[in-house]
């Protein structure tokens, strides 16, 4: 049983049928090196310098432009790394940001004043973590971002240390999820 798992496995990875026999040709022609950040940067500028309207009603300069910035900007591999980087990890953030909003809408009732801030510090947390995590290898911060072997503490005790605070936190919670107005006071 686990033989054909296995199998299936690096079937995926050597090989990957059709689907990634194509994509490994787009990838070795360079699309997704040159041709996907060239049309994204091109598109952004575009629409910033159609809208903002700098340069008046002029479409043909607001183009001519557009193309310039985005090839400048593929002059070197910086934005083909950072591309690269960036999109594989927005794709596991979006399907956990997915979850979370998943579970806080379970869990979590936004029409109290509380619920609105607790989502905020949430979000800011996350993104504090997520930012960190993503630049970290693009930067070069893998062991010296916070003195040399701290790095090494926080990838040792992460998981410990957001466990420990998800405890704590659920231990705060329900004791101020029973304050409700309205319940009489237990006891004699």
């Amino acid at each position: 049983m686990i033989e054909g798992l296995i199998a299936l496995a690096s079937y995926g990875i050597a090989g990957g049928g059709a689907i990634g026999n194509f994509l490994y040709r787009l990838e070795s022609e360079g699309v997704f090196s040159y041709v996907l950040p060239f049309l994204m940067i091109f598109a952004v500028i575009y629409a910033i310098l159609s809208k903002a309207k700098f340069l008046g009603e002029n479409t043909a300069v607001n183009l001519i432009i557009s193309i310039a910035v985005a090839l400048m900007a593929l002059q070197f591999q910086f934005v083909s790394y950072f591309f690269a980087e960036i999109f594989p990890r927005m794709g596991v953030v979006l399907s956990l940001l997915l979850v979370a909003m998943i579970l806080l809408g379970l869990f979590v009732d936004f029409t109290k004043p509380g619920g609105k801030w607790g989502l905020g510090i949430f979000a800011g947390i996350a993104a504090v973590v997520i930012f960190v995590q993503s630049f970290s290898d693009a930067f070069g911060w893998n062991g010296d971002l916070f003195g040399g072997g701290s790095w090494y503490w926080v990838e040792q005790y992460s998981t410990t240390i957001i466990i420990a605070i998800l405890v704590l936190g659920t231990i705060i919670a329900i004791p101020l999820a029973g304050k409700k107005k309205g319940l009489p006071p237990k006891g004699p």
